[in-house]
């Protein structure tokens, strides 16, 4: 058993096949376009396209739409292995499953399900999930997009922002208020086909990490949508939200913990080939110190991240666990790759090696999905209503 497994889990054997299936994709076709991807901001549409006939872009959709029908704890083994080889690629394929697809699957009626879900589920179209707004941050309540009934329409007028896939996705799930009043219960949720009149999307940001992970602003003048565009139930979009990011918050530790081992799998191979005082700095004690929490770090938010996605497959109460699993993996990450960049001394601030990019690609784990802090409050909160 390779370190890159940790402790060894109840996985079924086509849990296993499965991330063979991903680690060998990942290595052999998703690795050696990395770099490009970051240092281009290349979007790698082959790599999607590659995906879905894999069956990894409607991973967790029911096989009657087209999807994988796979358990949670197979979804969340496939982006580890993508993340360790390339985290643009890895939340391309997460933020499209767990974000849009997902809501779908869960809160869509029949005729949704028949209209959005195979062409997703087969990455012939990329989905989007539009929540946050340049002045709401966290506040998934406070939103300030809003609807209008006008008779059997409902008009959309607003912005939303950090859309993730949003400059090249066709299929957008949309939170916006029908009553700034109500507060959450105001709230209705949406999915759309994003080539509508009046929606105009904003130029990609330039951001530090997953560079190649297209985001940006998305712009609503008065778009008519109608009640056939409703998921759930009207009002109850906040619901909707909650449930779709408790959810997504288990790809993102999937993710976080594919830096990580990235990260960890550069350490130690620049460690026993890079020497100082005439022996490999693999030797020196401080080094091995770093190596060991590394290896502690991930094995243990993989073990939890895994528990949390079992718990999600039993339909067991899993919402503290998913945040645990979320802030534990995202720390881990971002811990794994600064020892990373210390372990390759200068050699880890340029860009002729990858250390650098695990340490920006890591950052953004702790901020998506809901930030650190947020997850804390979502731990401490469940445990005082015990």
């Amino acid at each position: 058993m390779s370190w890159m497994d940790g402790f060894k889990f109840d996985l079924d054997e086509d849990c296993k096949m499965l991330q063979q299936a991903a680690r060998t994709f990942a290595e052999g076709e998703v690795a050696p376009l990395a770099a490009k991807i970051d240092r281009e901001h290349y979007f790698p549409r082959e790599l999607v396209q590659k995906m879905g006939s894999m069956g990894f872009m409607g991973a967790c959709v029911p096989t009657e739409y087209g999807g994988a029908g796979l358990p949670q704890i197979a979804y969340c083994l496939i982006v580890e292995e993508l993340a360790a080889a390339c985290a643009s690629t890895s939340i391309i394929m997460s933020a499209h499953n767990s974000l849009c697809l997902s809501p779908i699957v869960e809160f869509g009626s029949s005729e949704q399900k028949k209209k959005y879900l195979p062409a997703l589920a087969s990455g012939q179209k990329l989905g989007c999930f539009s929540l946050s707004e340049p002045g709401t941050g966290s506040d998934a309540a406070a939103l300030t997009c809003t609807v209008t009934k006008h008779g059997e329409e409902y008009i959309v007028s607003g912005a939303k922002n950090w859309v993730t896939n949003g400059p090249v996705a066709d299929v957008c799930v949309l939170f916006a208020t029908l009553d700034k009043g109500k507060g959450y219960k105001g709230v209705t949720a949406f999915v759309h086909e994003l080539a509508l009149p009046g929606i105009v999307r904003g130029k990609p940001e330039d951001k530090l990490g997953i560079c190649g992970s297209p985001t940006c602003g998305i712009t609503y003048n008065e778009v008519k949508l109608t009640k056939a565009n409703i998921l759930g139930e009207e009002g109850k979009g906040f619901n909707v939200a909650m449930s779709t990011l408790n959810g997504g918050r288990l790809g993102v530790a999937a993710q976080a913990i594919g830096i990580a081992r990235a990260a960890l799998r550069d350490a130690l191979q620049y460690s026993k080939e890079r020497k100082t005082f005439g022996q490999p700095i693999s030797e020196h004690q401080t080094i091995q110190n770093y190596l060991a929490d590394m290896i502690i770090g991930i094995d243990s938010a993989r073990y939890l991240t895994l528990a949390a996605a079992s718990a999600k497959d039993r339909g067991e109460k899993y919402v503290r666990q998913a945040a645990m699993a979320k802030l534990l993996a995202s720390e881990t990450a971002m811990h794994a790759a600064t020892k990373c960049v210390q372990i390759h001394g200068g050699y880890g601030y340029v860009k002729d090696f990858p250390a650098e990019r695990h340490l920006r690609d890591a950052k953004i784990t702790e901020i998506y999905e809901g930030t650190s802090e947020i997850q804390r409050l979502v731990i401490a909160g469940s445990l005082l209503k015990e």
